[in-house]
């Protein structure tokens, strides 16, 4: 008899979410969606998927709920917020969530779905951003159940390129943390590389393709530098307002761990600086106009 593939449910068609869903529809999924803007979901409906009213609705089509969403607030409200999915989930139901959270919220939330509905919590955020989603080559760090990791590990292989279990529910979360520090501390410094390359009359151009293959080396570097050198700050596809949000979790985690994060600190300083000049909603290429001279 063939196998019946696990129905899915999918709230937040954003940026991330809106490659996601297209591929897993495009695998065979049955696909149900929800999302506060409606109209976002167009194309996904097109490609045959389904719209729910509420995030409760959702449950009621799926076996699986898959979250994208902003943050911690969003994702609290979404899940127990007045028809959210507790009022949906029931027993066996997983919720993986793709969004980047804080790792003791997640945990938290996690306890308090499994109590009240038997519903259980996969957190599985993502790094390799909109290029990697609509790929399919995205890095999935998850925490939770190893059960629960392997069952859901045929529906990320169409997602990602690879899904590595880091531990109980949080761990994923604290995983992605530990990424997002290495990619906005890294953003930041290839910023200071490309000012100082423009000011010390180098082809800040050149700089990506020098050092490629070499120990400076990275896709951040290969992909935000060229930008920086050449003003390209659009199309947007990631925010500025995301990596803060990340390196303040950085911080918030670092000081209920007693660990030391000073370059990650300063790195949240200089971003939230950033951020207040107008940049929050822009992509981290902007970062390059905190270090240029302002124009005269």
């Amino acid at each position: 008899m063939a196998h019946t593939l696990p129905r899915l449910g999918f709230a937040g068609i954003g940026l991330m979410g809106l490659p996601l869903c297209r591929r897993l529809r495009l695998a065979g999924y049955e696909l149900t969606l929800w999302n506060r803007t409606k109209d976002k979901c167009a194309p996904l409906l097109d490609l045959g998927a389904k719209l729910a009213a509420t995030p409760a609705a959702l449950c009621e089509q799926a076996d699986v709920v898959l979250l994208c969403l902003a943050d911690t607030q969003v994702v609290q409200q979404v899940v127990f917020g007045a028809q959210g999915i507790v009022e949906g989930a029931r027993p066996n139901q997983l919720l993986v969530d793709h969004s980047s959270l804080d790792p003791a919220a997640t945990r938290q939330m996690s306890a308090e779905l499994l109590s009240r509905t038997g519903m259980r919590w996969v957190d599985a955020p993502v790094s390799g951003g909109v290029a990697g989603a609509e790929a399919g080559t995205l890095a999935i760090m998850a925490g939770g159940l190893v059960d629960d990791i392997e069952r859901i590990r045929p529906i990320m292989a169409h997602l990602g390129q690879r899904l590595t279990h880091m531990g109980p529910v949080g761990a994923g979360q604290v995983t992605k943390v530990c990424n997002q520090m290495l990619v906005a501390c890294n953003a930041l410094v290839i910023a200071e590389v490309v000012a100082l390359a423009e000011q010390s009359g180098v082809e800040a151009q050149a700089i990506a393709s020098a050092l490629a293959g070499g120990f400076a080396d990275s896709k951040p570097l290969q992909i935000l530098a060229p930008q920086m050198a050449s003003s390209q700050f659009e199309p947007i596809k990631w925010h500025v307002r995301t990596l803060l949000k990340d390196l303040d979790t950085a911080v918030k985690l670092s000081r209920e761990q007693n660990s030391a994060t000073p370059m990650s600190g300063l790195a949240a300083q200089l971003m939230r600086l950033h951020a207040t000049q107008g940049y929050a909603e822009q992509d981290p290429a902007t970062l390059i106009q905190l270090y240029r001279e302002p124009s005269l």
